[in-house]
């Protein structure tokens, strides 16, 4: 069978993106054919166009397909699939590989699709959910009734940051930096909703919780780490899982001079000083954790498990098609999108 991908053969801006076909091997006992219907796109595709995402590096290479996360219909099942037959549909996860119109996948990898999702809806859940999911409840290990600030709360992260907040029954204060996301932070969870582009994010940030914050999520990078840090409580952790602000919201390329300088200018943290305060730092990137399949397992259960339930919801798609691939990229680094951005080859 003869597929279509995205493939990037070398860094670079969105011109990199290009469109080829491939041929599909067979299948073995324990692999699923899924012919995609939808994929989520998630700022660490841009990462990876630019040559910047380590872990890309690392276990792929160039040329590479980026993608970690898709949605579609059972095509064909190897001979020892049993949880999935042909014609259901699904939702998969994948370390790169997802922009693509068929994939396979080993049976851990895939799962049902959630009642009352479509399949743009599913393709964008995994990833956000999955990160959100291990800074909460895997490294901050929230109590009842915790302060929280979540930073680009109107995000595919940051959404799903203040849904779990809300099931971890936390009182969640979101940030974001357009007037255009206000509701849609509210939506999701957010007891207060701060609107930096028109108000002083720290002085509003002191205002919602005095005392400091129990938990707060931050994948700026330089432009908030330091002052983020400031603002727990006591006790209070900080939870790292990206550094947006030192990339580029046009051109698409990394600019070396501004990467170097926000380096630089990243705070670096003394644990004497911290024990002092009783701060902690966490930090982690979920695609250096594909190979804990157990933890896989059981956070994707406690979530398609809320779902269910009604707890949780999809966050808010948009839709382009997979020629649009370089627009799609280009409008998630404008840093003006809400919720998530998905492809439909």
């Amino acid at each position: 069978m003869e597929a279509r991908k995205v493939v990037i053969h070398s860094p670079g801006s969105y011109d990199k993106l290009k469109i080829e076909t491939f041929s599909l091997p067979a299948l073995s006992a324990g692999e699923i054919l899924i012919e995609v219907e939808a994929i989520g796109i998630n700022y660490a595709d841009c990462v990876v166009r630019m040559g910047l995402y380590e872990s890309a590096k690392k276990y792929v290479g160039w040329p590479i397909t980026p993608g970690f996360e898709v949605a579609g219909t059972v095509k064909e099942v190897g001979s020892a699939v049993r949880s999935v037959e042909v014609g259901q549909k699904v939702l998969g996860v994948t370390r790169f590989g997802g922009y693509t119109s068929h994939i396979i996948l080993t049976e851990d990898l895939v799962f049902p699709l959630p009642k009352g999702f479509s399949v743009e809806e599913a393709a964008g859940f995994p990833s956000v959910f999955l990160t959100a999911y291990y800074g909460m409840f895997e490294l901050a290990n929230p109590r009842e009734g915790l302060d929280v600030l979540v930073h680009s709360a109107a995000g595919g992260v940051g959404g799903a940051l203040l849904q779990l907040s809300r099931v971890a029954k936390c009182r969640a204060v979101g940030v974001v930096g357009a007037s255009h996301k206000i509701e849609t932070a509210k939506e999701l969870g957010a007891v207060e909703v701060i609107d930096k582009s028109k108000e002083d994010l720290w002085k509003a940030a002191e205002k919602y919780a005095p005392e400091g914050y129990h938990l707060i999520f931050d994948a700026n990078g330089v432009s908030t780490l330091k002052e983020s840090y400031k603002h727990l409580g006591t006790p209070g952790k900080l939870v790292i899982y990206g550094f947006h602000s030192m990339l580029p919201k046009t051109g698409g390329r990394p600019n070396w001079f501004k990467l170097v300088w926000d380096y630089f200018r990243t705070p670096r943290f003394n644990p004497l000083d911290m024990t002092g305060a009783n701060h902690s730092i966490l930090a982690f990137n979920l695609s250096y954790l594909f190979e804990e399949r157990s933890l896989l397992a059981s956070s994707m259960k406690d979530l398609l498990g809320w779902c269910k339930e009604g707890q949780i919801i999809p966050p808010p798609v948009k839709v382009y098609s997979l020629e649009d691939v370089a627009k799609a990229h280009q409008d998630l680094e404008s840093g003006q999108t809400v919720g998530k951005l998905v492809l439909a080859p």
